[in-house]
């Protein structure tokens, strides 16, 4: 590369936005934030779901043609591409300078990993997640098998992981002698943010939320992963739940139960707004980005006590961090929405912390200081 044109930088995600998950929505920071310092970014990914034309980027998105059926039908998400990606693979491996993929588990990731090493682009790869587990015994076999052959040789070939939390840490170092980094994801803190006094009030109407309820909010897919179930079972009279992601095939008939559907980042990040309280009882997930966004827009958080969240230094007091037990989960739900003062005391500590700890441009500056260490000074403009 020439000091005459721009780092050029190709992220590898199995989904895209408008899908609805995490890595997605890192995916698409990360190429936002680069791109903004001044980089040359292509995102590869799947044509799933069917994209509507986005306004003008200063990044392209090269949507591979995929089927989706195992999600659709287990709700495992697992892309299927078609053969188109392994032309979009050579095409933007052999243009890019760097290759950075999410998560070692998708054909997308094996795919561009295997081009790199053939036409010694370098590697990188942010790793999401360790073994989830899914009530699926074949689903945690699957899991087990690709970690323990392409995703290990994918992991020992990066020159750099990253890493959310020190428990996908651990995890990876089973299979890579080499450093793992935790870098924070950022949070978009000009949209999520917290609510304008009053502000509440109206966005419950233009949501069609009570006015005169506590609102428990969960975020994501109605998977037991997630926690979705336990939240269901710890559903009580004194709070409604609100629950915003993909809408389940079966829904309860209760008036205290509300299913909004996936939302965009830009209609989530207003429901955040009118909700009183944020609970996501997950598994195998650390600090996922949910949890961030809902600290940014100044919520009190209710999750699970994971090992991953240790190196955050998270004050105990101001977080609860739960055994994934429905009891349990319906006692602190009960006490914060019968104590408006704790809510806010921990809300304004959310806000806090999010300003305090999730940048997307520190993110960004990171990730492009091991880029140009891996090019070497030769390669790299001034």
């Amino acid at each position: 590369m020439t000091p005459s044109r721009p780092l050029r930088i190709l992220l590898v995600s199995h989904y895209y936005p408008p899908h609805v998950g995490g890595i997605e929505n890192v995916a698409a920071q990360q190429a936002r934030t680069l791109a903004a310092r001044g980089a040359e970014v292509t995102v590869l990914t799947s044509a799933l779901p069917a994209a509507r034309p986005a306004p003008a980027a200063r990044f392209r998105v090269v949507r591979v043609p995929a089927f989706n059926w195992i999600e659709d039908r287990t709700g495992v998400p697992f892309p299927v591409f078609g053969p188109q990606l392994f032309r979009a693979v050579r095409e933007w491996v052999g243009w890019a300078d760097v290759v950075h993929v999410h998560d070692t588990l998708y054909p997308s990731s094996w795919s561009a990993g295997r081009r790199a090493a053939r036409t010694g682009t370098p590697l990188f790869l942010t790793q999401h997640v360790a073994v989830v587990e899914h009530p699926s015994a074949l689903v945690r076999a699957v899991q087990h098998a690709v970690y323990r052959s392409i995703g290990r040789r994918s992991f020992r070939a990066s020159r750099e992981v990253f890493v959310v939390n020190d428990s996908v840490a651990a995890f990876v170092r089973r299979f890579r002698g080499g450093r793992v980094e935790v870098l924070p994801n950022g949070v978009d803190t000009a949209r999520y943010r917290p609510a304008f006094p009053g502000e509440a009030r109206r966005l419950r109407e233009r949501w069609q939320l009570p006015h005169d309820r506590v609102l428990v909010l969960f975020v994501g897919r109605p998977v037991p992963k997630k926690g979705y179930d336990l939240l269901l079972a710890a559903r009580h009279p004194d709070y409604d739940l609100v629950f915003a992601g993909e809408r389940p095939k079966h829904v309860p008939e209760d008036p205290s139960v509300h299913h909004l559907g996936a939302q965009s980042p830009g209609r989530l990040s207003s429901l955040y707004r009118a909700c009183d309280v944020f609970a996501l009882p997950s598994t195998a997930e650390g600090f996922p980005l949910t949890v961030q966004e809902a600290m940014a827009s100044g919520l009190p958080v209710v999750t699970t006590d994971d090992p991953g969240y240790a190196c955050y230094g998270l004050d105990r007091t101001q977080v609860a961090l739960l055994p994934r037990d429905a009891a349990i989960l319906r006692t602190t739900l009960r006490s914060l929405a019968a104590d408006p003062a704790l809510r806010a005391a921990m809300g304004r500590y959310s806000a806090w912390f999010a300003a305090a700890h999730f940048s997307w441009p520190r993110h960004a500056q990171r990730l492009e200081e091991s880029y140009r260490e891996a090019l070497g000074p030769a390669e790299v403009p001034a």
